[in-house]
């Protein structure tokens, strides 16, 4: 059996649950496991390094217009000739979607079997697990892959009644200009890190957020992940929040509770990763009861350590 994955979470669960033999190809931005892999799927914007500001501009136009910021190798994918090619319909920046795959394998002498995974909340992403194991006939490994995370999460959650931990005020944004909210898993991963995101939109997609409604609501913790950026390359676009009128008055600011993380924790919708992002919040939440091993800390910094402002 061949299987094509068009999208990194899907890509980073197959390696997780050990079934990386049955995987011929993947997209240019796939984890690290798939570095040697054939990439079939490009993007306009790789390589490229843009800000927030414009790669929003660039969506919006290619919205606009229906064009797709991604392409595929049609010549590879046919001499793949996968059995098999998992995509999803979450995202139309993040990944290329079903409709646009679909118009790719209609071209295939040899029709693949689709398998479009779009969860909505935390649990759906569990079941994705399940269902790309079960496309290749390996439903048990996926089963005992899930009992382990299924199993820390558990863990956390016991920590916290166990402190009678209060419950913190958070926010976590998923871009920083325009800034949007968090949404889908996200507000699930909060609150089983000892958190509530009262700006979030849970099971659903982000959506802009004024500036105004953050100051109203006052987050005790700020998380900073913007989507496909890690920790350097938000810190890179930090001056965009704190030259705002009135961030100097958020408590998040005020106790050095400002934290900025590395996106795959959170908005590429792997398991493994979301529980590594569950772990990690539970540390910044929670500081004095989660310490978290020395991966989970390497995913996130305090703002207040980089010396931008103390």
């Amino acid at each position: 059996m061949k299987v094509v994955s068009f999208l990194p979470a899907a890509t980073k669960m197959i390696y997780d649950m050990g079934l990386q033999d049955y995987l011929h190809g993947v997209t240019f931005e796939c984890p690290k496991e798939a570095a040697n892999m054939p990439k079939i799927v490009r993007c306009i914007l790789e390589g490229k390094n843009y800000s927030s500001i414009e790669i929003d501009r660039i969506f919006s136009a290619s919205k606009a217009q229906g064009k797709s910021l991604y392409w595929v190798d049609d010549e590879l994918l046919e001499s793949i000739a996968p059995d098999i090619v998992f995509t999803q319909d979450i995202c139309e920046v993040c990944n290329i979607d079903t409709v646009c795959t679909e118009t790719a394998v209609m071209k295939l002498s040899k029709q693949p079997t689709l398998v479009p995974l779009s969860p909505n909340n935390l649990k759906d992403v569990y079941d994705c697990a399940i269902m790309i194991a079960k496309a290749i006939g390996k439903e048990e490994i996926a089963l005992k892959y899930l009992a382990n995370l299924q199993s820390k999460t558990d863990t956390i959650l016991d920590t916290l009644r166990k402190h009678k931990a209060p419950l913190k005020r958070v926010m976590l944004m998923e871009w920083i200009e325009p800034i949007y909210n968090c949404g889908h898993w996200i507000p699930f991963q909060i609150a089983a890190a000892g958190g509530v995101d009262m700006l979030s939109n849970p099971a659903g997609d982000s959506i802009v957020t004024h500036w105004d409604k953050i100051l109203k609501y006052n987050p005790e913790v700020l998380v900073i992940a913007p989507c496909g950026f890690d920790i350097n390359r938000s810190v890179d676009e930090m001056s965009l929040l704190t030259s705002k009128s009135g961030w100097d008055s958020l408590d998040a600011v005020k106790t050095n509770q400002v934290f900025i993380a590395d996106f795959d924790m959170f908005t590429q919708p792997s398991i493994g990763t979301l529980v590594d992002g569950i772990e990690a919040l539970a540390c910044m939440f929670h500081p004095e009861i989660f310490e978290g091993n020395e991966r989970i800390k390497s995913k996130f910094i305090n703002y207040s350590e980089i010396g931008i402002f103390k």
